[in-house]
């Protein structure tokens, strides 16, 4: 799907949201809000939109499948806001109420897809966490509806709120690293043998009683109840992709951001279970990664993932023919002229390195708060969002080729024209 087309949609849904975001902003000026997915994830996400905009939305009511987790959540909104908002197990019953004007959705992968969809029908606006979707073709449906309803749809790509990655967008456009046809992007994460990785704490009084299985389930094959799969969902292909769509999809997309990309043209990927492989550690997904990617303008990201070592750390290194930006652990953006052993153009030889930090050049730890309050102004009426559905969709294919390649051991193509995958 190509940019302009991308952004035509873009503007002409944002035409038809502005009925909806003059409701949104009321007679109080807050928008009415409730959050879908109250774990780790939501709780955090929850606290940091309160961070310069608690005078901007009103947290009306909170969902989890975990008693817990509502527990926790009512009692933060108390804390926050000051007032006690509806807890309900059903994200229905938030889409039902006719005041809520937006949702936060912050729950496994699978759930994305029937949350988003119904969200979209009762004219929500929708902030999903990425990846938009736990497949290519749920993501394009999800791409139509959200057109369809032309409300704001923000996906949680927050690096392109980042003011590194911004910075870096613009040092590209200006023509600092010169042409540019390879990326290396790297994801390395490690922990002890006692807390492997996304083996979350499961809750001391988990229980059936507490624990909505049903509900989690919906969209995914039925199994009985399982306290690992519910709590360490991370772990098993029926709700997520693993490094692909956790991790992965992050800096595919943000590629794809700096450098004005869309969608490879094909995928290699391997790698396997390889760290953590005690008998009974019955973890799907792997914790060993790589993938290729080849796109149409003669352009290659290689990308690789491990969870056994964690000294590069995270990043990405975007290598120019005339100079090389990389940006790592989302605190550090480093310029460095291509000089050619002396040899370099005498434009080249002129500039000078550059080292940026977020929190000490920007005041921010990473793009979350200004993703987030993005998509509060975006709905206000005030702002586009930066990630919308199709910026979404886009990173999430990556994500999906990766998984694709990897399950079948195979190259896998993607066709622009007709938006499908096949097997080299």
């Amino acid at each position: 799907m190509a940019n302009e087309i991308g952004r035509r949609s873009f503007v002409a849904a944002a035409m038809m949201a502005a009925p909806a975001v003059q409701k949104a902003r009321g007679q109080s000026g807050k928008i009415n809000v409730g959050w879908i997915g109250m774990g780790g994830r939501g709780y955090h996400c929850m606290n940091v939109s309160h961070d310069g905009n608690k005078d901007k939305v009103h947290v009306v009511s909170v969902c989890d499948t975990y008693k817990g987790n509502l527990a926790r959540a009512k009692d933060r909104v108390q804390t926050l806001w000051g007032n006690s908002p509806k807890t309900t197990a059903d994200y229905r019953e938030i889409l039902a109420d006719p005041s809520v004007d937006a949702v936060f959705i912050m729950t496994p992968e699978h759930l994305h897809y029937p949350m988003m969809l119904a969200a979209l029908k009762a004219k929500k606006h929708v902030y999903v966490e990425k990846p938009l979707a736990h497949t290519i073709e749920e993501g394009a449906e999800l791409v139509k509806a959200a057109r369809a309803a032309g409300k704001i749809v923000q996906v949680g790509t927050q690096n392109r709120s980042s003011k590194l990655y911004q910075r870096a967008k613009e040092m590209v456009a200006q023509g600092m690293i010169g042409d540019i046809h390879y990326v290396r992007a790297f994801w390395y994460r490690n922990s002890p043998n006692e807390t492997p990785a996304w083996r979350y704490n499961i809750p001391a009084d988990a229980s059936p009683e507490n624990t909505d299985w049903a509900k989690f389930l919906e969209g995914a094959p039925k199994r009985e109840f399982d306290l690992r799969r519910y709590y360490q969902w991370r772990l098993y292909w029926d709700y997520s992709g693993g490094i692909s769509t956790d991790l992965l999809v992050h800096q595919t997309d943000i590629t794809n951001f700096v450098l004005g990309k869309t969608v490879p043209l094909s995928c290699v990927a391997s790698g396997g279970i390889y760290r953590w492989t005690d008998a009974n550690d019955d973890r799907e997904v792997p914790d060993t990664f790589s993938a290729i990617y080849d796109y149409a303008d003669k352009f290659h990201l290689n990308y690789s993932c491990y969870f056994g070592n964690d000294h590069y750390g995270y990043g990405e290194q975007f290598c120019g023919n005339e100079g090389t930006i990389e940006v790592l652990n989302r605190q550090d953006l480093h310029f460095y002229p291509q000089l050619l052993r002396g040899a370099a153009p005498a434009h080249v030889k002129a500039r000078q390195e550059i080292h940026l930090n977020g929190p000490r050049d920007f005041g921010e730890p990473d793009g979350l708060k200004t993703h987030i309050t993005n998509f509060i102004e975006a709905v206000r009426g005030n702002e586009k969002p930066v990630a919308p559905v199709e910026a979404g969709h886009q990173a999430a294919i990556s994500g999906h080729l990766a998984t694709l390649s990897f399950k079948n051991g195979r190259k896998v193509i993607w066709d622009e024209k007709t938006e499908k995958s096949r097997f080299a």
